[in-house]
């Protein structure tokens, strides 16, 4: 279908714009937007759109591990799994709504075997069974991979697929505004406003917006999520759609030169930990050494931060979150900075040191070898070949890491149609959605993210397949919206203004600084007060723009600078709660848990108060500060009458769309 619009002039300050009348809009093309765009289109939805910074833009198509997982039903030889067990692992994890959690493991296996079906080569035997493997939090071998690139390749099939259905997608346009209106008592989406490279407006109106747009990673200054991808979950919440679970995010040690974690083989070989000056040379230190006693304590860590990547609170006091702690204070605290060394092995390094877990894999897998680049050629060579295909060669060059972000397990609320519980006919998919809780299996976000897609899809076909909007009945709605972000733009011209990098700079470093996986309620509090006047004095001045091509970035901070209070303000209100450290947030306590003997007194660990596992935290902004947090109770997992006569009958009739 070729894309239609229409030139409209704004009365009030004679600007045009482009206008585009569709039945369904997704915003975003990560392996969850393409994928729900792709099952819109199966399930008989034709008049779509696919708006996007760039099919090569975003996280899914531009990240990975040393063997990125997959986390799907188990699907081979004896394994004893069903959806309700699958289920039941999700939900163990911590405040997360159990129909959630069932309907993510009831579709895991539709989903994944879609993806083979499209071509993601995922590894079986000759009898057709999908080996699996075990992730992090995952008492089953539900794990797959294809190798580093598993979203890669999911995106790479999912955009032939779009190609072959003929799907339009319109790139080169990042979405700033979200049209909300009140009809028949409640909230809904009509739409979405957009801004081009070359600075030009277009408005999008829509009976339906499939938003996936992917997690906060512009929030931070330390992140592995790649440059490419800021998200905007801001956007939605500044126009109050309810949140959950903002609290919960995942850490974990990766190299910064090129983002990428740091998983996996990366530190099963074990390379040398070291530390230098500002300089990267000066001064070379294996600072680890003076935190463990037994050189076999430290090197059998740095193994199991191979198997426990993610930073991890539960592993914070004797386990191997120690590293992920030891090196924080090393580049944040002390100003050093952080490599490992592949080429030679730490001082005292001994096979036979190691712990008896890591001891047998190593010996198993062969890995005899002498140094650490030896032993990863050995064992996983891809890895090796990923660094050198991004100009760094981690066998004559040492590999800088820090602890960043990573994923957010909380997002955008909402329910098992995937459908938002407080903005109808607005879909959040992929990582903005907020499905997860504490501790989620290893690879469970791509699951997550091909349910939702096929969810809000046959919800809106069978559901919302009428067109229910058109620009006729709200362009004067939606004239002054427009008014205001022309008027942002010209005031982005106003070089007395700060710069929009420098703005964005202070927004990320505030953001790492105390609402990363280092937590106190003073550092907390400090930085709600600041991104508060901060948002205040973007949304009044706007950031300085030396061209069109930023334009779009004024917005960006404004919208990320709100999900950073939305963040915080959610982060402060865990804490006066007392809910403590928990999944990859630890929050500092005087009256705490030492973490370590020769740490000082600032390092006390709050111990968690599990019984906030059972809830979820709510967050909504209703217009009027502070935001609302609230707790709800998990759904418990849903106990359902499978009888298959009933289940027919309710399926017939389409009674399980109203449930």
């Amino acid at each position: 279908m070729r894309l239609k619009h229409k030139k409209i002039v704004v009365n009030s300050q004679k600007r045009s714009y482009k206008v585009y009348d569709l039945h369904t809009l997704i915003v975003g093309s990560g392996a969850a937007g393409l994928a729900t765009a792709v099952r819109l289109h199966a399930n008989g939805i034709k008049d779509l759109l696919i708006v996007t910074e760039g099919l090569k833009m975003g996280t899914s198509i531009n990240t990975g591990s040393d063997k990125q997982t997959y986390y799907k039903l188990s699907l081979c030889a004896d394994d004893n799994d069903s959806p309700l067990e699958m289920a039941k692992t999700f939900f163990n994890g911590g405040a997360v709504h159990g129909d959630l959690a069932l309907t993510e493991a009831s579709l895991s296996a539709r989903g994944f075997l879609h993806l083979v079906d499209l071509g993601v080569k995922f590894p079986q035997d000759a009898y057709g069974q999908f080996a699996g493997y075990k992730t992090d939090h995952d008492p089953r071998r539900r794990a797959t991979s294809i190798g580093p690139y598993t979203s890669k390749q999911m995106c790479l099939s999912l955009i032939d697929e779009i190609k072959q259905r003929k799907i339009d997608v319109l790139e080169k346009n990042t979405v700033v505004k979200l049209l909300v209106v009140k009809e028949n008592k409640k909230r809904r989406v009509v739409g979405a406003v957009s801004i081009d490279n070359k600075g030009k407006v277009s408005v999008f109106y829509a009976s339906n917006v499939v938003y996936a747009t992917g997690g906060p990673g512009g929030l931070y200054k330390t992140s592995v999520y790649p440059k490419v991808h800021t998200g905007a979950v801001g956007v939605a919440l500044l126009e109050g759609a309810a949140a959950r679970n903002l609290t919960e995010s995942q850490y974990g040690l990766a190299s910064i030169k090129f983002r990428w974690n740091v998983s996996g083989t990366y530190m099963q070989v074990v390379p040398r930990v070291i530390s230098t000056d500002p300089d990267g040379k000066s001064n070379v230190c294996e600072f680890l050494k003076d935190y463990y006693k037994k050189s076999g304590d430290m090197h059998s860590a740095v193994f199991m931060k191979g198997y426990q990547w993610p930073f991890d609170t539960a592993k914070a006091i004797g386990g191997s979150s120690l590293i992920d702690i030891l090196v924080y204070i090393e580049t944040v605290i002390k100003g050093r900075r952080v490599f490992l060394d592949y080429m030679e092995n730490s001082d005292g390094f001994e096979l036979d040191d190691l712990s008896s877990e890591a001891c047998e894999y190593l010996k198993n897998s062969g890995a005899y070898q002498d140094t650490p680049i030896d032993r990863l050629m050995h064992m996983n060579p891809g890895a090796y070949e990923l660094y050198k295909d991004h100009g760094i060669d981690i066998s004559q060059e040492y590999l800088e890491v820090a602890v960043c972000a990573q994923h957010n397990n909380g997002g955008l609320a909402a329910n098992h149609w995937w459908e938002s519980e407080n903005i109808t006919h607005f879909f959040p998919v992929g990582e903005v959605n907020g499905s997860h809780g504490v501790c989620r299996p290893g690879g469970s976000a791509l699951n997550a993210g091909q349910v939702g897609a096929f969810r809000a899809a046959e919800f809106i076909a069978a559901k919302y397949s009428e067109v229910s909007i058109n620009s006729e009945k709200y362009l004067k709605k939606t004239d002054r919206i427009l008014n205001n972000i022309f008027e942002m733009i010209d005031k982005s011209q106003d070089p007395t203004n700060a710069s929009w990098r420098d703005e964005r700079k202070e927004i990320q470093e505030r953001m790492t600084e105390c609402g990363a996986h280092i937590r106190s309620l003073d550092q907390v509090e400090e930085g709600l007060k600041n991104a508060w006047r901060h948002y205040a004095r973007l949304t009044t001045n706007a950031s300085f723009c030396t061209s069109a091509l930023h334009y779009k970035e004024i917005f960006r901070n404004i919208y990320l600078c709100f999900s950073q209070v939305v963040y915080l303000e959610a982060i402060c209100f865990a804490l006066t709660e007392g809910v403590g450290s928990r999944g990859s947030a630890m929050v500092l306590d005087k009256k705490g848990k030492k973490i370590h003997k020769d740490l000082d007194d600032k390092w006390k660990l709050m111990v968690e108060d599990e019984s906030f596992r059972s809830k979820v935290l709510v967050s909504e902004f209703d217009g009027h500060t502070p935001v609302n947090n609230y707790w709800e109770d998990c759904r418990e997992l849903p106990v359902g009458d499978m009888w298959f006569e009933n289940v027919w009958a309710d399926y017939r009739n389409g009674k399980i769309y109203n449930s």
